[in-house]
């Protein structure tokens, strides 16, 4: 799933090629890609026509899309999402779920594969929509308070990498994030989050903060085609990373083969070496 700086990267995209664009009409190819919006395709596309696209906004994995500075165009990529400006007579590509016809001739394409990501639109959600006030500012919001996020992250009874997955706590951070932070922070993902000393904690936030900085400067993460840009692009920090699917690999600090173990229905790799798992290990 696309965490913050690939979000992040489409969310540029869609300011550089789209900000202040008008949609003339919308066509829901497939109704599960609005099933957040109650109403329907028939509101979804009678909302959307005549209306400017005046800010690009993202929280976390989130972003939206601000319609004539007071609703909002919320959109979740979910695992296979991708929001595409092409030209109008450009072909249909073969998982198009949503098509914004704009003013200039040029469309914005919601195509996903898997059709686990979904857009709607909500009222009053220029500045910040409802439908995101569980979810924590992300350590690149002006209202991110580091301090009280190492506050929270010591007071909690889980373990570390758990925690940081806890949209509610920090958002933006998904699988890969996580194990690079927390290699460079030379923690393992089982330490209790309440034995973290202050400075500890503060590590690995700063390592969450500068590995999803290094992602964004090469264009964030890519595995397969189904995370691209706006104009098709793909990432590179894949072949940056320390930790996340180098199972068997030397680490590069110390040369221990990393360590791939089961996390959550997913899977968790670390350095044996400099991240030693905990005594007393919480699960």
């Amino acid at each position: 799933m696309p965490e913050l700086p690939e979000v992040e990267v489409v969310r540029q995209g869609l300011e550089r090629h789209i900000l202040q664009s008008k949609v003339v009409d919308v066509d829901v190819l497939n109704p599960r890609s609005i099933r957040r919006h109650i109403p329907g395709a028939t509101d979804f596309a009678g909302r959307l026509r005549g209306r400017t696209l005046t800010a690009i906004r993202r929280r976390g994995k989130f972003l939206w899309l601000v319609l004539n500075d007071e609703d909002a165009l919320l959109a979740h990529l979910g695992m296979s999402g991708q929001l595409l400006v092409q030209p109008g007579d450009a072909p249909d590509e073969l998982h198009l779920r949503i098509r914004f016809r704009l003013a200039d001739g040029r469309e914005l394409r919601f195509v996903d594969q898997r059709t686990f990501g979904a857009m709607a639109i909500s009222e009053g959600g220029a500045i910040l929509p409802d439908e995101l006030s569980h979810v924590a500012p992300d350590p690149f919001e002006a209202g991110y308070d580091a301090g009280a996020v190492v506050e929270d992250l010591r007071s909690r009874r889980t373990n570390v990498k758990r925690a940081l997955l806890d949209q509610s706590l920090i958002s933006g951070v998904g699988n890969i994030y996580a194990d690079e932070a927390l290699w460079e922070a030379k923690l393992h993902y089982a330490r209790p989050t309440e034995t973290l000393r202050r400075t500890e904690a503060h590590r690995v936030l700063d390592a969450v903060r500068g590995v999803m900085t290094a992602a964004l400067a090469a264009g964030g993460t890519s595995f397969d085609a189904l995370y691209v840009d706006v104009d098709g692009g793909s990432g590179y920090f894949a072949r940056s990373l320390q930790a996340y699917g180098r199972e068997g690999e030397p680490c590069t600090r110390c040369g221990t083969p990393i360590r791939r173990d089961r996390f959550m229905n997913r899977s968790s790799f670390t350095c044996p070496r400099c991240q030693p798992r905990p005594r007393r290990p919480h699960w």
